[in-house]
């Protein structure tokens, strides 16, 4: 089954500081049958003007991956974690026991647009933590790079793994690449799992057992659930994409 979604189809919020695309339900926007895609609970396509800060807010038992698309990205934390991401850039914060944050944009002339998704744990209670690991564009051209891969001992036989992944608490692995025309190799989906691809920039095609299943345009997404391989193309001045492998059955 590929569920494909355009991007003026997902649910649009505007906050006037911040734009976002929530792509399940989130905040104020509720619809029962969009709660999320196997363990990813959230997935936001947050943008936000110079120099707005989302301000330090709680959460718990969640794994918050951010992945920054466009301009700088600050985090700041009440266990005194901090830092500035350049594009390219994911970092995992496990809220577990129970933590505040807050996003950033560092510019105060530039606008920032990250990807902020909810992944949940296997297990409740984690200690707060976060791991983070910036990707150049030549790192992540031509072909899907495992760029969050289970933390040891989360994962499961023939779980796809990668040295230099962020890391998350659950049995789940997020791909990044920047893909032309001639696509890429292809990656297998497990038994049981499904994939949710986001085109970030650009559009791509989807191929599904080496068949076309469709087109993504930017900021639209698919969701792919019964297909073992799986391939992306870009299209003529390429793509960037984010693919989530998660458990569905």
């Amino acid at each position: 089954m590929i569920e494909l979604r355009p991007a003026d189809s997902i649910h649009a919020a505007n906050g006037g500081w911040f734009q976002a695309r929530w792509h399940f339900s989130f905040a104020d926007y509720r619809d029962p049958a969009n709660m999320g895609f196997g363990d990813l609970r959230v997935f936001n396509d947050d943008r936000l003007i110079p120099g707005a800060v989302w301000p330090m807010h709680p959460h718990r038992d969640i794994e918050g991956i951010t992945y920054v698309a466009e301009g700088t990205f600050e985090h700041a934390d009440s266990l005194g974690n901090g830092g500035v991401l350049l594009p390219g850039s994911v970092q995992r914060a496990t809220l577990g026991s129970g933590m505040e944050h807050s996003e950033r944009n560092h510019s105060q002339t530039e606008p920032l647009r990250f990807i902020q998704m909810w992944i949940m744990p296997a297990v409740r209670g984690l200690s707060p933590s976060v791991e983070q690991r910036s990707f150049t564009r030549d790192e992540l051209r031509g072909w899907l790079r495992p760029v969050l891969v289970p933390a040891p001992g989360f994962g499961t036989h023939g779980t796809p793994s990668h040295a230099d992944a962020v890391t998350v608490h659950q049995d789940a692995v997020m791909y990044a690449g920047m893909l032309g025309p001639a696509g890429h190799d292809g990656v297998r989906l497990r038994h049981g799992y499904g994939g949710y691809v986001f085109a970030v920039h650009g559009s791509a095609t989807l191929y599904c057992e080496g068949a076309e299943a469709g087109v993504i345009d930017e900021g639209g997404a698919a969701k792919i659930v019964g297909c073992e391989r799986v391939e992306l193309r870009g299209g003529p001045d390429g793509a960037e994409v984010l693919l989530v492998e998660t458990r569905v059955g």
